[in-house]
């Protein structure tokens, strides 16, 4: 399982869109879009689970710099979250 950042998404960007986009390279597990807490809306990044190691490097090395809606997408692999949740 390998977990995926991608960063610099449009506000308008759907979950739908993510997993289409990285189902092009292989199985999608996961897609979770990180919205604010407050107001719903997405803060503009988001992550992807993808089971196969091989496919999910295939897509951040094919996604990373590519255009969606108008934005350059910064992809590649999620860093673990600090201990004592940072």
């Amino acid at each position: 399982m390998k977990n995926i950042y991608v960063g610099n998404l449009a506000f308008s960007t759907a979950e739908s869109d993510i997993e289409s986009l990285f189902g092009r390279y292989g199985q999608v597990d996961r897609v979770h879009l990180v919205r604010n807490r407050d107001t719903g809306e997405s803060r503009g990044f988001a992550f992807v689970e993808m089971a196969n190691p091989q496919e999910a490097d295939n897509a951040i090395n094919a996604l990373n710099g590519q255009d969606l809606h108008g934005r350059t997408l910064s992809v590649n692999e999620a860093r673990p979250r600090p201990e004592g949740g940072g």
